[in-house]
């Protein structure tokens, strides 16, 4: 199975890219949201690396190859497939939102927003909803600055910190200052799964 190519970038035109990797050109389908990342860069001169999602099946046995520039992309696309009737190529299309943007849908039960996404009507949007609410929280945080807060030595909150920087995007001292403040809010939290929750939770106060 491919899950990372970086190489030269060979072509790109309609969402699709071909890379060249150790000698082989490997094409690869890029939602619009990684696609606009692509659109300015030169044909022949620039390397990329992308995380992919290789898929192929007794129906499709053509490889599809789908290219995201960060994990965090790439895990929420893998969430997103696991709805009933929404494959790898929907799921692909209909990534024209921020993964955040859609992440907080999801958590708020906003079916109107998942319904602008490209090829999601009422039915499936309902379905999403219905089946990644409570799952996709994490990807919903996503940014800013203060004092570091430092975590006792083994404490899970240094897993969440971890999470927050490396796949959410934010700099340390402001995922330290997010994990303080939802600390103070639920001292009791037991698990990362129980402290993301809460951290979300504070994102969405005024």
């Amino acid at each position: 199975m491919i899950r990372y190519i970086k190489g030269k970038l060979f072509r790109a035109e309609d969402g699709y890219i071909v890379v060249v990797a150790g000698g082989v050109g490997y094409e690869i389908l890029l939602p619009e949201i990684v696609w606009q990342e692509f659109m300015g860069k030169k044909v022949g001169e620039e390397e990329v690396e992308l995380f992919i999602s290789f898929h192929q099946t007794v129906q499709q046995p053509k490889p599809v190859l789908i290219g995201f520039t960060n994990e965090v992309q790439l895990e929420f696309f893998e969430h997103l497939i696991t709805v009933k009737d929404i494959g790898p190529s929907t799921a692909a299309r209909a990534l024209t939102l921020p993964v955040a943007v859609i992440a907080r849908a999801i958590e708020e039960r906003d079916v109107s927003t998942i319904m602008k996404l490209k090829g999601i009507g009422r039915r499936k949007a309902d379905m999403v909803v219905s089946e990644l609410n409570g799952k996709v929280g994490k990807y919903a945080l996503m940014r800013e600055d203060e004092r570091p807060f430092v975590p006792p030595p083994g404490d899970f909150t240094k897993q969440v910190i971890d999470v927050l920087v490396k796949q959410l995007g934010h700099n340390r001292t402001e995922a330290g200052r997010m994990v303080e403040e939802a600390l103070k809010r639920k001292p009791d939290a037991q698990t990362p799964e129980e402290l993301f929750e809460e951290v979300y939770r504070g994102t969405k106060q005024p």
